[in-house]
């Protein structure tokens, strides 16, 4: 019900009881640490959640058997906080122990080993490893057919966690049917107002979005809000979550009004439920100062985007990559209002933070080596901005796919670089490989498609 305050009181309450009538390394008292870990990682108290779940691995480690399935779960939880926090090899370090644990003393195909792979592809996801990330999510999906019923929920969450990763790698038409099979076996295993068909209808959205298949992506975003308004109360999280979508459909439809409205709501939602620092207040406030950017507004935009920033510099530890999306959204407004030297250190310091935190082949760092790129551009200085969109390329040939669309936008842009210092043979080279991609990932008559194909006319006649 999202009454984790409440939820946090009774848990308490039971570890106390717990406490006074059991030996001090007695199992139960790790089920009320370990449920106490979970309420305060929904309440974002991640450094609490972390030592309440070590808690109860350290009764386990002394009360149990060294491969007990209860160790397993412990070493879970801790990987969920640490992959929440973004200590990814931490995160992958804990997930690895516990599937170790269960491969140990559970059947082979046992559900639990399923969720393990899950929870590593999931993190492996984060790390930019798609591959290694979609083998770990098939493997689960594997042990679930093996051991549940056709229709059975957890092979939904499967179908799900593969749909989001194809979703990452560019493969939307994957992604989709992918998102498709896990609402279908949701909508035939869950009653009609279960949270989790909501998620799929989200997760439905996002895909048809990338696509800019925008009507649809907005009913399906609307369908979620419509399934989470009969499920929970009026002022929760999920809630908010579901007016953000809309929001960003809204938004790369060009109807920023709209947009602006329902992040507004999302925001003010957030603001009556969570914490007053908390990370997802900052989401909202870098949504409304996105739109802001878009209708021009750039005061309100950067007005927008120093707060999310702020609220991350109190919430989040100094090199967290949330804090480098913050200085990107700065430094993009600072180019829009042709303050090109703010620009080029905000996304410096993007760039410095995601080195610190990310591993190095992470697409988000291909993202920051653009942004440079695009600074120096507007500065004039070719040279430099070549050099940035060639890292930002050669991290993405590693890190991604062959036709995913990130790999065009870089093809295309050091390709308007050698068109604009009068390289025109090798500006051709790069915009016909930047049409390549972008033919095999969208519709031909995408308005991005055509501006690629006028631009390799044009150096063509040049």
């Amino acid at each position: 019900m999202g009454n984790h305050s409440k939820a946090l009181s009774f848990h308490e309450k039971a570890l106390l009881a717990r406490q006074s009538l059991l030996p001090p390394n007695h199992p139960d008292l790790a089920v009320s640490y370990g449920n106490i870990g979970n309420v305060h990682q929904n309440m974002n108290n991640d450094s609490k959640a972390l030592l309440s779940h070590e808690k109860a691995l350290e009764i386990r480690q002394l009360s149990l058997p060294p491969n007990h399935p209860d160790l397993a779960s412990s070493y879970n939880n801790i990987g969920i906080v640490h992959q929440k926090t973004d200590n990814y090899s931490k995160a992958l370090l804990s997930h690895e122990k516990a599937l170790e644990i269960r491969q140990q003393s559970l059947p082979p195909n046992h559900p639990d080993s399923a969720s393990s792979y899950d929870n590593i592809g999931i993190v492996l996801k984060c790390m930019g490893n798609y591959s290694e990330a979609l083998l770990s999510h098939e493997k689960a999906l594997e042990i679930r057919r093996l051991s549940l019923p056709p229709n059975h929920p957890h092979l939904a969450s499967s179908y799900n966690n593969i749909g989001t990763v194809h979703q990452s790698m560019g493969n939307c038409s994957k992604a989709l049917s992918s998102h498709k099979e896990a609402l279908e076996m949701r909508q035939q295993s869950l009653p009609p107002n279960y949270l989790d068909l909501a998620s799929s209808y989200d997760n439905i959205g996002i895909v048809h979005k990338s696509m800019s298949n925008y009507s649809e992506a907005l009913s399906s975003h609307e369908k979620a809000l419509e399934v989470r308004q009969q499920s929970l109360p009026p002022n929760h999280p999920h809630l908010a979550s579901s007016y953000n979508n809309i929001g960003l459909v809204h938004q790369d439809m060009g109807n920023y009004s709209e947009a602006l409205s329902s992040h507004e709501k999302a925001l003010e939602m957030r603001q009556q439920s969570l914490p007053p620092n908390h990370p997802d207040l900052a989401s909202s406030y870098d949504n409304i100062g996105i739109v802001h950017k878009s209708m021009g507004n750039y005061s309100e935009a950067l007005s927008s985007h120093e707060k999310a920033l702020e609220m991350r510099q109190q919430s989040l530890p100094p090199n967290h990559p949330h804090l480098a999306s913050s200085y990107n959204y700065i430094g993009n407004v600072h180019q829009s209002m042709g303050n090109y030297s703010e620009a080029l250190l905000s996304h410096e310091k993007s760039l410095e933070i995601r080195q610190q935190s990310l591993p190095p082949i992470h697409p988000d760092l291909a993202g920051s080596y653009n942004n440079i790129g695009l600074a120096y551009k507007n500065m004039g200085n070719y040279p430099k901005e070549l050099s940035s969109h060639e890292k930002a390329l050669e991290i993405r040939r590693l890190s991604l796919p062959p036709n995913h669309l990130d790999l065009a936008y870089s093809y295309y842009n050091i390709g308007l670089v050698y068109e604009n210092m009068s390289n025109y043979s090798k500006a051709r080279i790069f915009y016909e490989n930047a049409l390549q991609i972008g033919e095999q990932s969208l519709p031909l008559n995408h308005p991005e498609l055509q501006i690629c194909r006028k631009s390799l006319e044009g150096v063509k006649n040049k």
